[in-house]
């Protein structure tokens, strides 16, 4: 009986390994991507990285969800573009932000003021002692301009979509723009009601961005793409939007709307899935339409 308790306890021993060796494989393994000749985009477990190369250093959006990551971020981006003269968050999730205390305190990172909000209210134990010192420290409501000697980042603001306090960074001269979480490049997108997400608002949002002289846009998630491809990113949630108003009129159960949902713009769309943490997949973002229109949500409130 011992002899086979104590195989039992081998082989948990052993698969607990091979997933924490696959684990930690996934978080150290990135990706670059060449976008133009001064803008790159790394690719890991967690949101898009955008990098640009100005003559003075490097501009980074974005840091992923580990310290481990963050440094990896600021070795590659040191090699691609100098040392980082700025961070950018997109919005306050941990898979955009837990990367930002690899890089030196009191380094000038930019942020909406929601967003800085959202940090500390919602994530403030990661924040706390040697972390603090790269929180956002300069914080906008609707714009900001970026200038460091050839290169302008604008940052802006354009609505509610995935939450109230999301901005997209704007690479004027390489017609390149970051969206964060704004856009999931053929992957369902996560809604966060509780952070001021809104299905209903976020086509407008879009609609703002789309007004840009832009070639070519990096998604939170997802692969670099086009106006085209956020165009479609667009119609998807424009479907969604037209959900949610039927609900709004009819009243619908969320299992009505679950089997009666007109729904086909996330064809090809894949999942993202976190095993018992988090699933977006289309069920996910039909219950989430759901939740809008019939108010079922507990919003954040910011003090």
């Amino acid at each position: 009986m011992r002899r086979i308790v104590g195989a039992v306890f081998a082989v948990l021993a052993l698969v607990a390994s091979i997933a924490a060796i696959y684990g930690y494989l996934k978080v150290v393994t990135l990706d670059v991507e060449r976008v133009t000749d001064d803008v790159h985009v790394i690719y890991g477990l967690g949101g898009n990285v955008g990098v640009l190369r100005t003559k003075l250093g490097a501009v980074i959006v974005d840091t992923m969800s580990f310290r481990l990551q963050g440094r990896q971020i600021r070795e590659r981006a040191e090699r691609l573009a100098g040392p980082t003269q700025a961070i950018v968050n997109t919005h306050y999730h941990l898979d955009h932000t837990h990367g930002n205390p690899a890089f030196a305190s009191g380094m000038r990172v930019l942020s909406t003021q929601r967003t800085r909000a959202y940090l500390g209210a919602l994530d403030a134990s990661y924040w706390m002692g040697d972390a603090s010192g790269t929180l956002p420290n300069e914080t906008f409501e609707q714009d900001y301009e970026l200038r460091l000697e050839d290169k302008t980042v604008r940052l802006l603001h354009p609505g509610r979509g995935h939450t109230d306090g999301d901005l997209v960074a704007y690479f004027v001269e390489d017609r390149v723009v970051h969206m964060g979480d704004l856009f999931f490049n053929r992957r369902y997108p996560n809604i966060d009601l509780e952070a001021g997400g809104s299905v209903r608002e976020w086509v407008a949002s879009i609609d703002r961005v789309l007004e840009l002289d832009f070639d070519t846009v990096i998604p939170g998630h997802g692969p670099v793409t086009d106006r085209e491809g956020l165009r479609a990113f667009r119609h998807f949630m424009q479907q969604l939007a037209a959900i949610g108003e039927e609900v709004a009129r009819t009243g619908r159960t969320l299992e009505e709307t679950l089997a009666r949902a007109r729904l086909d713009a996330d064809a090809g769309y894949q999942v993202i899935a976190i095993p018992f943490v988090m699933r977006l997949d289309r069920e996910f973002v039909i219950r989430r339409t759901w939740e809008e229109a019939t108010g079922r949500f507990e919003r954040v409130v910011l003090r």
